[in-house]
């Protein structure tokens, strides 16, 4: 699998930027059959940082009904929570795709 294939997207959202101010940590949308090890290799390989630690949640598939007929589905994606070591270093997601 290629690195650049196993990074989606960072997911940015007003609690992802308080984790990253806070605790130095970052959330990212991965591919489905990555593991802990082959995001942390990724992240920093493309980024140069050094990662404290990879934490994966998978979010579940949802539904919302919109008038009786019209059905709406959020698919399920896997996030991974990524600490860096560094209080100093930073990600830059401009290099990403």
């Amino acid at each position: 699998m290629r690195l650049f294939d196993i990074i989606k997207k960072p997911i940015v959202t007003e609690k992802t930027s308080l984790l990253e101010l806070k605790n130095w940590s970052y959330v990212l949308e991965v591919s489905d059959d990555s593991t802990k090890i082959d995001i942390k290799k990724a992240i920093s390989e493309i980024y140069w940082v050094e990662v404290e630690s990879v934490r994966v949640l998978h979010t579940r598939e949802k539904f919302k009904q919109w008038k009786k007929a019209i059905v709406y589905r959020q698919r399920s994606t896997k996030k991974a929570y990524v600490t860096l070591k560094d209080k100093n270093a930073k990600i830059d997601f401009s290099v990403l795709k």
